[in-house]
């Protein structure tokens, strides 16, 4: 579960998304934070890298990469949430949106520096060690509902 730490309710329709992330070292912020170039506005959200390594880890990297750039909010549902980060949603009207993740491979763990697998359709490994909500104003990894299937996909909340 990552914090969203702009305004609420700031995206209304599917619009395309260009991510990339900054790193903040400051004594009161010292997570990283991403920061989402949007035909709506700018958002910005703090990573949880230490509560959630992998999720947040998992984020980055694709980030870093590029993945996420070009991409369509796929599934709106105005004053609830907006998720993106499906591959498929390059093309806002393609009937596979939200249906797609990132390709198998390896990450870093920036917290712990080891390797993490996407497998299985580039699902990665679960975590439950954080006790974090999908409150309003959170950004969180979605999934299928069966376990280890988060991927590429996020929600605002």
């Amino acid at each position: 579960v990552l914090l969203f730490r702009s305004a609420q309710g700031v995206l209304t329709n599917p619009q395309p998304l260009l991510a990339f992330l900054r790193k903040s070292k400051s004594a009161t912020m010292p997570n990283p934070i991403a920061t989402f170039d949007t035909t709506m506005g700018i958002i910005k959200c703090e990573i949880f890298l230490e509560q959630m390594p992998i999720t947040a880890s998992n984020f980055i990297d694709l980030a870093n990469s590029g993945f996420y750039n070009g991409l369509h909010f796929h599934r709106v549902i105005p004053n609830f949430m907006d998720q993106f980060g499906c591959p498929f949603s390059k093309d806002p009207k393609s009937s596979r949106s939200g249906t797609g993740g990132p390709p198998d491979g390896t990450f870093k763990n920036l917290k712990t520096g080891a390797t993490e697998m996407r497998r299985n359709g580039g699902n990665i490994q679960d975590e439950h060690a954080a006790r974090l909500s999908n409150e309003p104003g959170t950004l969180s990894m979605a999934n299928t509902g069966a376990p280890n299937t988060g991927g590429s996909q996020f929600f605002m909340n």
